[in-house]
């Protein structure tokens, strides 16, 4: 029988092998990834079933790298597996097309529940955040406002420089010139009415732009 095509996404290549090696008898592990430029480049070109990837992803992080691939491969299932216990991340993540959020001290058996659900079309939380979760949405049903008012560009912008990147890093990781990277920053800094980069970096924390 022909096992689910797998994707796994990891910054931390020691908790990314042993994921491939957990799940391995259930799925086809058919890439593992380290950053969200590479998820989601990986994701498009393999088609994979499902996708388990962390919030916090360097260069692009898990709920940009979600969004995108919802638009471009919607039948892919995601999977965030975490250590964050955020309930307001939490719900960002199924709002943005997650069909499972569970956490990293999650028993393995759980993990694969989640992936199996993901991929029947079911949607799956862990019982550990699932009332914190709604507790949440019941308390802000809109969710981040970051999302309506930044293009995804700017939001790649904003998490690589507040990630530390100078501006010709985060030009290298966007494949784009400096110049570009500038306009971006300070078009945001003049739209949002930031004065300094502490301005943006607070601003991208706040809106879990950086997780």
């Amino acid at each position: 029988m022909k096992l689910p095509r797998a994707i796994v996404a990891d910054d931390h290549i020691l908790v990314a092998e042993a994921l491939c090696g957990l799940v391995a008898s259930h799925f086809d592990v058919i890439a593992t990834v380290a950053d969200g430029h590479a998820l989601v480049a990986s994701a498009i070109a393999l088609r994979p079933d499902v996708i388990v990837v962390d919030v916090a992803m360097p260069l692009l992080n898990g709920l940009e790298a979600c969004r995108q691939l919802k638009q471009r491969i919607p039948g892919t299932k995601i999977v965030f597996l975490t250590m964050n216990e955020d309930p307001e991340l939490a719900v960002e993540a199924m709002r943005s097309g997650a069909s499972a959020y569970l956490l990293k001290k999650s028993a393995a058996s759980e993990l694969l529940e989640a992936m199996r659900s993901a991929i029947r079309g079911k949607t799956y939380v862990t019982p550990q955040m699932a009332r914190a979760m709604q507790h949440s949405f019941i308390r802000n049903p809109q969710g981040a406002s970051h999302s309506k008012s930044l293009t995804r560009r700017q939001r790649e912008v904003i998490q690589l420089l507040a990630e530390g990147k100078s501006m010709k890093e985060a030009a290298w990781a966007l494949k784009v010139t400096p110049r570009t990277v500038a306009f971006h920053k300070y078009r945001i800094m003049e739209d949002l009415g930031f004065r300094t980069s502490a301005d943006l970096i607070q601003f991208a924390v706040k809106s879990r732009i950086v997780v």
